[in-house]
């Protein structure tokens, strides 16, 4: 197996797209600005709440200030939370993958999310216990698929071969980081077609989180790093 693993968040282990879609509508509904869920799936996913709100009011043609940006993240923040709070659905075999991978080793969750809404998702999975360390996004400057946050955890990770080092993945941009940053990626399809994914350069696709066993990553990793 690898000697640890890090898992993206949202799309990975919670699905929690159409949550924070309501919130960044009601957030910006205020404003005069809507996103349709068509524009929200095909754009916007893989960004942190900075560069979604950045990229959002640039395409309306507002001003994307530092300041109205940190205004926005700050009023969509509690509107996630009470909504994740109320229902959050969980990807099946997503629990289940992370107390697998750290009985193997260190456990690392890196993810353009913000670190209270990280929390909650790994308190409801429960498996909470079973992660080292989290790298959220108040913990980088650039969000996927520049690979500081993969950077940041690899720091954490001393003595660890880089391609020892197991990435799951659901978006191209977070495929892009990981290999960026030198490490093996596994993606799951739950937000993207496989094809897409394997051209972004994951170096193995599964349609589910549930579909990645312990033989199948014994497998990926014999294949690619000799382990």
């Amino acid at each position: 197996m690898f000697a640890a693993t890090l898992f993206d968040f949202n799309g990975v282990l919670v699905d929690d797209e159409a949550v924070h879609l309501a919130a960044f509508r009601a957030t910006l509904a205020p404003r005069g600005i809507a996103v349709d869920e068509r524009t929200y799936f095909e754009r916007y996913i893989g960004f942190d709440d900075v560069g979604a709100f950045s990229a959002m009011l640039m395409d309306a043609g507002r001003d994307a200030t530092p300041a109205l940006v940190a205004e926005l993240v700050d009023a969509k923040r509690p509107l996630y939370l009470e909504r994740a709070r109320a229902g959050l659905a969980l990807f099946a075999g997503a629990s289940e993958r992370v107390c697998a991978c750290a009985a193997h080793g260190p456990v690392g969750v890196v993810s353009g999310a913000l670190r209270d809404e990280i929390e909650l998702g790994l308190g409801l999975l429960g498996v909470r216990d079973r992660v080292s360390f989290i790298v959220a996004a108040e913990d980088t400057t650039r969000c996927k698929p520049d690979p500081e946050g993969y950077e940041k955890a690899v720091a954490l990770l001393p003595g660890v071969e880089r391609r020892r080092v197991l990435v799951i993945e659901d978006s191209l941009a977070g495929v892009r980081a990981a290999k960026a940053a030198g490490l093996t990626c596994v993606a799951v399809a739950h937000s993207y077609p496989e094809a897409a994914l394997l051209e972004a350069g994951a170096d193995a696709v599964e349609k589910t989180i549930a579909d990645l066993t312990d033989d199948l990553l014994s497998a990926v990793a014999a294949r690619l790093v000799g382990a």
